[in-house]
């Protein structure tokens, strides 16, 4: 059947959108999307979320609908919808039903249907798979067939994109397995590797990120140590770095969709196997508490500089999880943000990329729309590395920061700026 597969590709977010864009090169796709303002962006040609070039979309032969029953017919369908954590850290898996209740009901006979979102190991054979057979009517394995292939998409990563990286898959039959290798095949230069099962491809996936954020909390809390010393992480990761074999990971707030969250979906899992994740979990909870550490840090450096008791007015410039992307999904930046107020600060918060009306809605927050203009602040804080952030000069922090004022540098943007007028420097 090769090129004549007709494909169909649920939640055109970050992953999504960018694997339907690529798949439409080589297929018939079409992208599905409840939400209609999302889809009707997309049908204009732009992606709030960057991950498409507007020009690219504009060219593309992708279908983007809202409307369920134009799923019918599909003989792929790839569902990429998130997966994150309730309010007690344990896997939300709403969407994936969700998404499997719609895909169930388009469901034809001889169709494959493949999870992308992270998972624990299970989910797509055990949870999917009677999912879908009670909505279709059809038996798993049988009438309808489950393949796994994990995104990694890095959200504002112009190298690693889905054209370019390895794609692992895994089918419920070798059969399933080779096809899956040849779809994804004909958009990746990366290779596809075919992993040994479903379980495997699942395993797989959940440990990537949990491995970064295991290696993250390591740096994070011997950042912490060395702050007691009066030490910089930074100097001390740039003496490590000489070294040809260590593993240069940077101190941080991990938030996100990815990090902060998969590493909980590998524990979940431990914990119904009657294993507690002991240095998963303590790794989690180092990172969720770094927030607090640094806004704690950020105040103690800052009290000695107010001329009075009053309250410091503080500018936190960033607060979307990661450098250069719009997304604000379990932001840490809103943590230092809520803890430096505890202290009695004034925070403005300004972002150089987030949606003002999204962090209005998810945080309660209004973000500074310039930064022209504005009043020289006691402290501002580099929370994240945003290009546009990244190029301040000398001349731009003067502009924003009062003489004697503190320069709280979170991301370590300025290392290389001279400050001038009695103005202080703190970083981790």
């Amino acid at each position: 059947m090769g090129g004549q597969w007709r494909i169909a590709v649920i939640g055109l977010g970050y992953v999504g959108l960018p694997l339907a864009v690529a798949l439409s090169r080589h297929f018939p796709v079409t992208g599905f999307d409840i939400s209609e303002p999302r889809v009707a962006e997309l049908a204009r040609g732009h992606d709030r979320t960057r991950e498409v070039p507007d020009d690219v979309l504009a060219a593309t032969a992708l279908t983007v609908t809202s409307d369920a029953a134009r799923l019918r017919g599909a003989d792929i369908y790839i569902i990429t919808v998130p997966t994150p954590v309730d309010a007690r850290n344990q896997p939300d898996l709403g969407a994936v039903l969700a998404a499997c209740d719609t895909v169930g009901a388009a469901l034809g006979r001889g169709a494959t249907v493949v999870l992308e979102s992270t998972v624990y190991p299970g989910v797509t054979e055990d949870v999917c798979g009677p999912r879908l057979a009670a909505a279709s009517g059809l038996v798993s394995g049988i009438d309808f067939f489950l393949g796994y292939s994990p995104e990694r998409i890095n959200p504002g990563d112009r190298e690693h994109t889905v054209e370019r990286i390895t794609k692992v898959v895994a089918g419920q039959t070798p059969d399933i397995t080779d096809r899956l290798a040849e779809v994804y095949g004909s958009v990746t230069t990366g290779g596809v590797f075919r992993a040994a099962s479903i379980k495997t491809a699942e395993a797989a996936k959940v440990i990537e990120n949990a491995q970064r954020d295991i290696n993250i909390a390591f740096v994070n809390e011997v950042t912490q140590i060395f702050n007691r010393l009066g030490l910089s992480i930074y100097d001390v990761l740039a003496a490590s770095a000489t070294k040809w074999n260590f593993l240069n990971f940077k101190p941080g707030l991990v938030g996100g969709h990815c990090i902060g969250v998969d590493p909980y979906y590998l524990a979940a899992c431990a914990n119904t196997l009657g294993h507690r994740a002991e240095v998963i979990l303590s790794g989690r909870r180092i990172n969720d508490a770094m927030g607090a550490f640094v806004a704690d840090q950020i105040a103690a450096e800052l009290a000695p500089l107010m001329p009075t008791a009053r309250p410091g007015r503080v500018l936190m410039l960033g607060l979307t999880f990661k450098e250069n992307v719009p997304d604000l999904r379990n932001t840490k930046v809103i943590d230092l943000v809520e803890r430096l107020r505890s202290h009695g600060h004034q925070v403005d918060v300004h972002d150089a990329l987030a949606d003002a009306a999204e962090a209005r809605h998810e945080y309660g927050l209004d973000l500074l729309g310039t930064l022209d203009g504005v009043e020289p602040y006691d402290a501002i804080v580099g929370a994240v590395a945003h290009d546009a952030y990244v190029a301040f000069t000398a001349a731009d922090i003067a502009r924003l920061l009062r003489p004697g004022g503190l320069v709280a540098d979170v991301k370590n943007l300025w290392r290389g700026v001279e400050l001038t007028g009695d103005r202080r420097r703190w970083t981790l």
